[in-house]
């Protein structure tokens, strides 16, 4: 086919929210023959998601502009377990009552972004503990253990890299992919779900899910996996020298959230535009065009936008107007003091030549306080190192408070 014709899939993939999808031609006629559920699992083993969860919250915005049904389904029971996938290790074990606090929050993140309700197009929240933890062990086994074959689960990803490591891998999280397997027959049961979406590291798991589902039930389902997103110099999308960049503001806040999609790097801009904003892809080419000084014009579109869909318009509008006036009342950039080191370098080391601290222990108790920033964000790791990654036109900005400041040089 030339291409897909539904608006979901069509607008999907020219935004670049697609890396696979289990059989295209069938998903995009029956998007286009009425509305379709579909859902992404979030395993609640913190109390905020974070940058790098973005995408594939986006792509549940983007089936509800394009009328279809989001369903966001919350891991209260597969998180007891934790995902092995591309985990040297197991995740800590959490109790039912840390777990609600994680759930509490991460759903704060989720009432920016959809809009929920009882309608044929409003998103719907799901816990997975509701038929997880009333889960018979034998007749499970003989329901739906009986469909995997144990030869294949050790080819999976999730599994073989971690066993080609001589890592330990328990029975607890092998039978993980079962459980997200069993999630989608169970809502396609109760609710209709045909459609599981996830993050590219995700793939063999949904394809265990939609084989379950024909298996089952004679039923038809698809799957759809995002890329894995990595910054124009090779970072994980959502990681940073200053840790994860979370989405509740008592974690980061409107204005670090803010600063971080200003300190975008210039290649990402127009791709970062078409993810992360609902801006027409006409304008997201426009902007992404932009060269030289007017390229910094863009990242304050692309940030101010993306805080809107977050902290809302007014919170990202204030947080621009803070950064300019932090620019137009400040010192210049040129006229900073600046140090030169070999890069990468520990944070510790450059507060100290930078004559910020007398010592490594007074470096880390700032940190501890949030009282380093590294390009105007937050820094919540003391044992971070500033890399090439880091420069902006050259430099790092490091600062102490609000009022010292200095710039780190590669030489």
């Amino acid at each position: 086919m030339s291409g897909p014709t539904s608006d979901f899939l069509r607008q999907a993939h020219e935004r670049g929210y697609i890396h696979q999808v289990t059989d295209t031609e069938a998903l995009d006629a029956k998007l286009r023959a009425g509305v379709v559920s579909g859902y992404i699992g979030f395993d609640c083993t913190a109390d905020s998601l974070h940058v790098g969860h973005l995408v594939s919250i986006m792509l549940l915005r983007l089936m509800q502009r394009t009328g279809h049904k989001p369903v966001a389904l919350m891991g209260g029971g597969t998180t007891k377990i934790g995902d092995p996938s591309f985990r040297d290790e197991a995740r800590p074990l959490l109790d039912d009552a840390a777990i609600e606090r994680n759930k509490a929050g991460i759903r704060r993140v989720f009432d920016a972004f959809l809009r929920f309700g009882d309608g044929p197009g409003d998103a719907i929240m799901l816990d997975n503990a509701a038929w997880l933890d009333e889960l018979r062990y034998i007749p499970f086994l003989r329901d739906v253990g009986r469909h995997f074959s144990v030869n294949r689960m050790l080819t999976m990803d999730s599994v073989k890299l971690r066993l080609d490591r001589e890592q330990n891998l328990s029975f607890l999280e092998f039978n993980y992919m079962l459980l997200q397997s069993y999630d989608f027959a169970a809502m396609r049961r109760a609710y209709g779900v045909t459609l599981q979406m996830g993050g590219s590291d995700q793939w063999g798991n949904i394809v265990m899910g939609v084989e379950l589902c024909r298996r089952m039930d004679g039923a038809e389902a698809f799957g759809i996996t995002t890329p894995l997103l990595t910054t124009a110099s090779g970072i994980k999308m959502g990681k940073t020298a200053a840790g994860a960049v979370w989405l509740n503001a008592e974690r980061v806040s409107p204005y670090d959230y803010w600063q971080f999609w200003r300190n975008t790097e210039d290649a990402d801009v127009g791709r970062f535009l078409a993810l992360f904003t609902d801006l027409p892809m006409d304008e997201v080419r426009r902007l992404g065009a932009l060269a030289g000084a007017e390229v910094n014009e863009a990242k304050k579109v692309l940030a101010t936008e993306a805080c809107a869909l977050l902290h809302g318009r007014a919170a990202a509008e204030r947080a621009a107007e803070t950064a300019r006036l932090a620019f137009e009342q400040g010192e210049a950039a040129a006229s900073l003091p600046s140090i030169t080191a070999s890069l990468p370098a520990g944070l510790l080391d450059l507060l100290l030549a930078a004559d910020f601290v007398k010592s490594k222990g007074e470096a880390r108790r700032l940190v501890a306080q949030s009282g380093i920033r590294l390009n105007d964000a937050a820094v919540t790791d003391p044992a971070l190192e500033v890399t090439p990654a880091d420069l902006r036109d050259g430099a790092a900005k490091l600062s102490l408070g609000r009022k010292r400041h200095v710039l780190v040089r590669a030489g």
